[in-house]
Parts: structure tokens; sequence; C-alpha cells
């Protein structure tokens, strides 16, 4: 049997679910998973967490799995989203929390840092920094820089058009996203190329046949659930670059001042794409610790679990004082 909990809650415009592990009277730490994961990207991280006594809580978030996907792409922007963390923090009584994030979820995580200042005490981003509100939408940025050549989050833009190339062969996409985001791995990412922005992001490119060994049949089973309702509300994530930059207006210019973690792996293509912002996020983020972890790609909760666990761990036990 299973060592977590599954509820289904009922928000106020959405049905969210929830798995959990730990104590019932633990101190909350909410696991935010990204794309194309799931909440079992943090089954090692659940285990260790709540080994320590701390309540894990770990959501699918909006669009994936047994969680509600509304139709409309405008349904996904950050706000909303962290709107669905808040909600639930609400109803279940959390007054205090910490919130750890990877990939989609990092974003999630360092804005609700922002959002309640005084309910999360401590936050960590795995994979992708906080550099703050841009001065102008993200989106505008690449349109504008890459206008003659292909990248992925141009190619999402378009409902439909990614949505009918990667579900067409959904093990395939998944299979070759997890081993592409990994420099060593040698077959590479295809985040950015040098070839016009028409064509599909994954059909040249060759399957591996098999998932990396950080993700094991029973895994892969999980995420491959995860999405048999296809991907359009995680891509649709990726369609709100404009209107999250109109509905963080407030929030621009100003710094995350809780204690704050950042990781990343160093075979991470990030890492390489956002140098810049990891570079400068001390000035946005004050108290921030950054660690680099060695022989690590993008899924790195997953690929360096004992590594990942070690740092979080540390990082809890010296910033939250369990009652």
């Amino acid at each position: 049997m299973p060592a977590w909990h599954h509820q289904l809650l009922q928000l106020d415009d959405i049905q969210l679910s929830l798995y959990s592990q730990g104590p019932t009277t633990g101190y909350p730490v909410w696991l935010l998973h990204g794309f194309p994961e799931c909440w079992h990207s943090w089954r090692h991280q659940m285990q260790a967490l709540a080994d320590a006594g701390y309540r894990v809580l770990v959501p699918e978030m909006r669009g994936y799995g047994q969680t509600s996907a509304p139709a409309a792409a405008e349904a996904y922007d950050l706000i909303s989203i962290c709107g669905d963390i808040q909600s639930a923090m609400d109803k279940l009584g959390h007054q205090h929390c910490a919130v750890i994030g990877h990939d989609w979820g990092a974003p999630i995580a360092w804005h609700l840092a922002l959002l309640e200042p005084r309910r999360v005490q401590a936050v960590a981003g795995l994979s992708v920094p906080f550099g703050g509100r841009p001065k102008r939408p993200a989106i505008d940025m690449l349109r504008q820089h890459y206008q003659d050549r292909f990248h992925y989050m141009l190619y999402f833009q378009t409902p439909g058009v990614a949505e009918t190339e990667l579900e067409a062969d959904l093990p395939r996409t998944l299979r070759l996203l997890m081993h592409g985001m990994d420099t060593s791995a040698g077959i590479g990412n295809g985040l950015i190329e040098e070839r016009p922005a028409e064509g599909g992001w994954l059909s040249q490119r060759h399957d591996p046949g098999t998932p990396p060994d950080w993700c094991p049949p029973d895994a892969f089973a999980v995420y491959l659930e995860t999405f048999r309702n296809g991907l359009r509300g995680p891509i649709n994530w990726y369609r709100n670059f404009e209107r999250n930059w109109q509905r963080t207006e407030s929030l621009a210019g100003r710094a995350i001042e809780q204690p704050a973690l950042f990781i990343i792996g160093d075979n991470d293509p990030v890492g390489e794409l956002e140098a810049f912002t990891i570079e400068r996020m001390p000035a946005l983020v004050p108290q921030v610790e950054q660690h680099v972890v060695e022989n690590c790609g993008h899924w790195i909760q997953s690929q360096c679990p004992q590594q990942v666990n070690s740092l979080l761990l540390d990082f809890l036990q010296r910033h939250i004082r369990q009652e």
C-alpha cells in the first residue's frame, strides 16, 4: 500500500487533486511540479521529508491528472495557479508553510513567496531561477529574438499545434523530453534550434526507446496516466506570458525576503539559457542560497534525489522550526 494519502479538494473554481504524506501535525511543506511532470516526480522527497516529521503536500497542478483542466487558455495564468495553492492552504488551515517548486512549479513557488510573505516562511526553486517582473512580456522578447529560429515556447503559442504532435505518441514524447533535458545525454533538447520556426518540435528526433534509469516502469506509468486526458491544459501555461505580466504589475520591483534556496543541475540546459538571471538573482532574493548538483540534468529531484533531499532537509532544518 502507498504511504501517501490522496484527496480531492473542491476550491472556488476547480477541483484540486492532492497527495500528502507525513504526520498531520507536521509543518506543511508544499511540493509543486512542472511540465511535463506529475506529482509522482516528488516521490523521493515525499518520503524523506515525511520521515523528518514534515507534512508533505503535493498537488497535481491545474490541468494535470485528476485536477480540473479548464478549457480557456487564460485560465492558466500564474496568479490563478498561485490562487489554487493559496485556496488549498486556506482550506487546510495552513497559517505557515514552506513551498518548493521545480520547472514551472518554481515560478509558482517564487510568486507565492511574494504574494504570501507571512504565510510562506521559506521557499525553494529547482532548475528555474527568479528573475522578477520583466519590463515587457517575455513572449514579446522571444518573438523579437527568435523570429527566424525555432523556440519551443513560441511553438506552443498556437492552440492545437503542439498538442497534435506531442499527443500522437505520448510515451515517445515523454521519453524524448526526459532524456533530452540533460546535456550529457548527447541527443539534444531541441528547445532552441537554428531552423525555421515552422515545423514540429520532436518529429525528427530519435526515440531512445526506454525512459531514463531514474524513471522506472512503475513511475513512467504514473506520468502516462497523468496525461491521459491530453496536454492542452499543461501547454496552456505557456500561453499566458502577456497575461502574467499584466496581472503581476503590483509585484514589479518586489524582492523575495524569505530564506530561499535555488538548486540546478550542471547538465541542465536551463542553466545556460538563464545564466544571466541566475547571476543576478541575489539582488532580487537577498537570502538565496544557490547550489549546483554535479552530473545532473533538468529533472533534478528524480535524477539526483539524495543530493536534493540533503540540500532541502538542511535548508528547512535551519530555517523552519517545527512545533
